[in-house]
C-alpha cells in the first residue's frame, strides 16, 4: 500500500490475493476507470518494470480504480491497483513508474506471507498464554507487544519495498530520483488535505504500519 490509512470503502473485501474478490473489490473502490490510453501507459511501463526487477517470470495485471482517492495496492496474485487521483497527482512517468514498482516489489519480496505468518505467529503465542497458562494479563500484554511489533515490521517492509522500487527504475531505464518527487508530492498533498504534515505523536508513529512520508523521502 501506498498509504498508511488508505481510504478503504467500507464494503471492500478483505486483500489476500484470491483472483474471486477481483471484481468485489474493483466496486467498491468505484468501478474501473476506463482510460485506454492511460491504461496502455500503466500497462507497457509494468512490461518494462518487471524485467528489471528480481522476479523477472512474475505476470501482472494492471486496474485503474474509478475514485479520487490518492492510492495504490497489490495483491499477492499480482494484481496491480492504482486510483485515478494518483494518476493525476503524478508528475511524469517516472513518478509513476516509482509507485508501480513499489507494488511490484511487495508482491517478487513476498511481503503479504510474511505479513501474515508473523500474524499468525503472534496470535498462536497469546493463544497459548491465555488458554493453556491461564494467564489473561500476560496474553494482553502479548497482544499489545505484537501490534507495536507488527507496525515495526510493516514499516521495514514499505523500506524495502522504496528501496527495490528505486533499484527497479534504475534498471529499467527510468529516472530513479522520480520515487523521491512523487512522495514530495504525496506529502504535500496529505498536508493540504488534512492541514497538517505527515507526523504525529510518538505513540501513534509506533503503531503507525508505514513510515512517515518525510522519512520515506531521507531514505
Amino acid at each position: 500500500l501506498l498509504f498508511s490509512e488508505p481510504p478503504t470503502p467500507p464494503r471492500a473485501p478483505a486483500v489476500t490475493g484470491i483472483d474471486g474478490e477481483h471484481d468485489q473489490l474493483v466496486a467498491s473502490f468505484g468501478g474501473e476507470y476506463r482510460a485506454p490510453q492511460a491504461q496502455a501507459l500503466i500497462e507497457a511501463m509494468t512490461r518494462k518494470l518487471v524485467p528489471a526487477t528480481d522476479r523477472p517470470d512474475e505476470r501482472y495485471r494492471v486496474t485503474i480504480l474509478d475514485t479520487p482517492a490518492v492510492n495504490a495496492f497489490a495483491l499477492p496474485s499480482g494484481r496491480l491497483y492504482v486510483t485515478r487521483g494518483l494518476l493525476a497527482l503524478a508528475n511524469d512517468q517516472s513518478e509513476l513508474a516509482a509507485v508501480m514498482a513499489h507494488e511490484i516489489a511487495h508482491v517478487t519480496l513476498r511481503h503479504a506471507a510474511a505479513r501474515s505468518e508473523l500474524e499468525a505467529r503472534s496470535a498462536l503465542v497469546s493463544r497459548v498464554v491465555s488458554d493453556v497458562l491461564r494467564d489473561q494479563r500476560a496474553s494482553a500484554t502479548i497482544r499489545e507487544t505484537s501490534r507495536f511489533d507488527f507496525a515495526s515490521f510493516s514499516r521495514a517492509q514499505e523500506l524495502e519495498a522504496d528501496a527495490a522500487s528505486v533499484r527497479t527504475l534504475a534498471r529499467a531505464g527510468f529516472d530513479p530520483f522520480g520515487a523521491a518527487r512523487f512522495l514530495t508530492a504525496l506529502d504535500r498533498y496529505v498536508a493540504l488535505q488534512s492541514g497538517l504534515p505527515d507526523t504525529g505523536n510518538p505513540t501513534r508513529e509506533r503503531l503507525a504500519t508505514h513510515p512517515t512520508t518525510p522519512e520515506r523521502i531521507n531514505e
